[in-house]
Parts: C-alpha cells; structure tokens; sequence
C-alpha cells in the first residue's frame, strides 16, 4: 500500500508539473486560434502522462531499455495526439469563419444563411440561434415598414381632414365678420359642428399616442357584459336613429368580465357608430355576447355589405377607412386603431370577418374567474 501511495505522489507531482505550464502556455496563447489550443492540450496531456511516468521511473531505477520503451511509446501517442487535434483545430476554425462569414453578410444584406456541416455542437446552436434573430429581425423590419406606411398615410389623411373644416371655418367666420352671412344661427351652429368634429379627432390622436406609447393607463373592476352592452346601446341610440338603422340587442349574456368601464365603453361606441355609419337606412346593427371556454366574446354585425379580402388585414390599422372613405362622417380612420389598442391592452384581440350581408367585429376578451 505504501508504494502504490509513494508511486501515485510522484506521478501527481510530475503532472502537476506539466499541467501548470500547459495552463501558462494557454494564458499566453488566449487570444489565438482554437487549433493552436486543441494542440497544447493534446501536449499538455501527453507530457502529463510522461512526466508522471519518469518520476515513477527515476523513483523506482528502472533499466535504461525500460525507461527508453516507455519514453518511446508516450511519443508515439504524442504524435498521434498532435495530429488528432490539429485535425480537429482546423475543423473548428474552419467552421468559425464560416459562421463569421455568414454573419458579417447577415449585417451587410440583412439575411442569415447558415452554414453547412457546422464541426461542433456548439457552433450548430450558435448558427440556429442566428437564423432566428435573423427571421425575428426582418419581421420587425416589416412591421417597421407597415407602421411607417400606415403613419404616412395617417398624416396625409389628417391633413386633408383638417384642410377642408378649416377652410370652411375661415369663411364662415368671414362671413360673419362682413355681416353677410344671411342666417348668423345657422353658421354658428355649423361652426359649433366642426370644432366638434375636429375636437373628436384630436382626442383620436391623443388616445392613440397614449396607446402605441404603452402608457394607457387601466383600472380594470368586476362587471357584467350585459351592463356594459347595455349602456353601449344607450349611448348610440340617438346615432342610429338618426340614420334610421335599428340596434339590436339579442343575445347578451350575463358573463362577469374584468374590464375597466371607460375604455371597454369606447371600445363598443366606436364598433356602433362604424357599424351605424356603414349600414344603410332600414338595416339592423346586431350586438352580442357569450362565452367560450375560458373568454368572453362580443360582436358588432352590421349590414355594410362586406370588406373586400384584400382590406381585411388592414381594417384595424391605423388611419385605415377603406375605398371611397375620405370624406366625413368617415373620421380619421383611427376608431378601429384605438379598438384594437385597448382590447390588446386587455390582454384580448380584435377581428373582423364577412358575413352575409356585411361583417362581424368581434372582440375577444379573458372571462372574469370565479
């Protein structure tokens, strides 16, 4: 026992030897290639296993031709170790330049192509998780594109909206001004419509910003959809009379909701009036709401007709109104923007979809527990 003790001390002792001039060697060569490393470890290992193997020796006085043998055989495994690891060295530096080839065309051309055959697991991995940032970034590179797009045509829809009020705001005031206006009531009460009008697209706007800056602020309570349906109707009752379109309440269901009023409340108003505004004189706007599963689902059907397939991905973007839709009382195409905004904010969705004889809003929203 003693000497497998004293014969296991000295080889540690040779080991550790080499063992720290090998971890010296791979500090100095820290910021050079993979395979120059692959290679020190392959020497480190072989010159650990040798002079672990000379202390026993010199310990024990083994013959020369014994010594010579031993010596002889941890050199043939050096060579062999040598050339194993420079293969596999050159096999990873290899791939790396592949994969910094691939990525520096990634950023030159905003597309990741992964190399073939990666040498590694790792470098696999790597390249996998490129190509997912890749296909993450040229989707937020379209939805960049999108929004943009949807803010110019914004803007140029604003513009034209604000124009022609403006305008006639101006000459009615004249008007007044020169006492020509033949019946001053009249003007006054027009005015008093289109600082209304404009007023409504300002708090639009203002709404908006609040939502696409994440800063809308919530304070959901327990309630029931029928209450909030309801007060809905009521409030766009005297709309829809006016346009001569029936509202239609049918199948509301009693079902608790976690929801904050207000806003939910101007969800539904502004899914009426674009509902009363498309359907025509003599038509009917249906509302309501059930449960599936675990969520609530509220509908508007309304009687326009129907949205062309090629609009219906856009219906809830912003500034969106359709063909033929510039004119008032068509707003600035942001109540369906401002629907989306809040239901999403609700942890909810919005969608649209034909019916016969018009379209479905539906807005989906998480059932109240308990």
């Amino acid at each position: 026992m003693r000497d497998v003790l004293l014969i296991a001390a000295y080889a540690a002792v040779g080991a550790a030897a080499a063992g720290l001039l090998g971890a010296l060697a791979l500090r100095l060569l820290r910021n050079r290639s993979v395979a120059l490393s692959l290679a020190v470890v392959a020497a480190v290992t072989v010159a650990a296993m040798l002079a672990g193997t000379l202390s026993v020796a010199w310990a024990m006085f083994l013959s020369s031709h014994d010594l010579g043998v031993v010596i002889t055989v941890c050199a043939m495994a050096a060579v062999v170790s040598l050339g194993v690891s420079l293969l596999l060295g050159r096999s990873v530096v290899a791939g790396s330049r592949a994969l910094a080839t691939a990525t520096r065309d990634f950023g030159d051309n905003d597309t990741f192509a992964a190399p073939a055959g990666p040498p590694t697991s790792e470098l696999a991995e790597l390249g996998r998780e490129l190509a997912a940032t890749s296909a993450k970034l040229a989707a937020s590179r379209e939805r960049e594109r999108a929004l943009e797009a949807s803010r110019r045509e914004l803007v140029a829809w604003i513009s034209h909206d604000l124009r022609t009020p403006l305008a006639g705001l101006r000459a009615m005031a004249e008007a007044l001004e020169d006492g020509i206006a033949e019946d001053p009531a009249r003007y006054h009460a027009q005015i008093r419509a289109e600082v209304d009008r404009l007023s409504g697209m300002v708090g639009d706007l203002f709404e908006l910003s609040r939502i696409q800056a994440g800063v809308l602020a919530l304070a959901p309570s327990r309630m029931s959809v029928y209450d909030l349906v309801g007060d809905a109707i009521a409030g766009a009752d005297p709309l829809a009379r006016e346009h001569g379109v029936r509202l239609v309440g049918d199948g509301v269901e009693s079902v608790p909701v976690e929801v904050d009023g207000r806003e939910m409340t101007r969800v539904l108003a502004n899914l009426l009036a674009n509902a009363i505004h498309r359907t025509p004189a003599d038509g009917t706007v249906a509302v309501s709401a059930h449960r599936e599963a675990d969520s609530v689902v509220l509908s508007v059907t309304d009687g326009c007709g129907g949205i062309p397939a090629a609009d219906l991905p856009r219906v809830f973007d912003t500034g969106w109104r359709g063909t033929g839709a510039r004119t008032p009382p068509a707003g600035a195409g942001l109540g369906l923007a401002i629907v989306r905004g809040i239901v999403e904010a609700h942890a909810g969705r919005a969608a649209v979809s034909n019916v016969p004889g018009g379209c479905r809003f539906e807005v989906v929203l998480p059932a109240a527990s308990g």
